[in-house]
C-alpha cells in the first residue's frame, strides 16, 4: 500500500473584509456596495421580480439589474444602491457614533 504525501498548507485568517485582503482600491467602500447589492438581490428574489419588471421599477435597464444581480460593484455608486433600495420599500440609515475603545477604526456595514 503507497501512501500519499500530504502538504501541509498555510492557512491565514481574514481581516473581516475580503477586499482588502485581495489588495483592491476602495475596500471599505467596496464591502459597503456588497452589502447593498446583496440586499438588494434578496428583495428581487423575495419578491419574485423578473429583471425585466425589476428594471421598470426601479426605472434602470434589464442590463443594470443583471449588472446588480451579477455583483458588478463598479457601476454603482453608494448613493445609486441608496435610492435603489428606497425604491423598493426600503429605508437606509447611516448611523454615526463614537467608537468604543475596544474596536478597531474599520468601517462595520450591517444590514437588516
Amino acid at each position: 500500500m503507497t501512501k500519499k504525501s500530504v502538504k501541509a498548507k498555510t492557512i491565514t485568517k481574514g481581516s473581516g473584509n475580503i477586499f482588502a485582503d485581495l489588495g483592491l482600491d476602495s475596500p471599505e467602500e467596496l464591502k459597503l456596495k456588497s452589502t447593498l447589492t446583496m440586499t438588494f438581490n434578496s428583495i428581487i428574489r423575495h419578491r419574485g421580480l423578473a429583471q425585466k419588471d425589476a428594471a421598470k421599477l426601479l426605472v434602470i435597464s434589464q442590463p443594470e439589474v443583471l449588472a446588480l444581480s451579477r455583483g458588478k460593484l463598479y457601476h454603482f455608486s453608494v448613493e445609486k444602491l441608496f435610492k435603489l433600495l428606497n425604491a423598493l420599500d426600503r429605508d437606509v440609515s447611516i448611523v454615526i457614533k463614537k467608537k468604543p475603545r475596544s474596536r478597531d477604526t474599520r468601517v462595520k456595514v450591517v444590514a437588516a
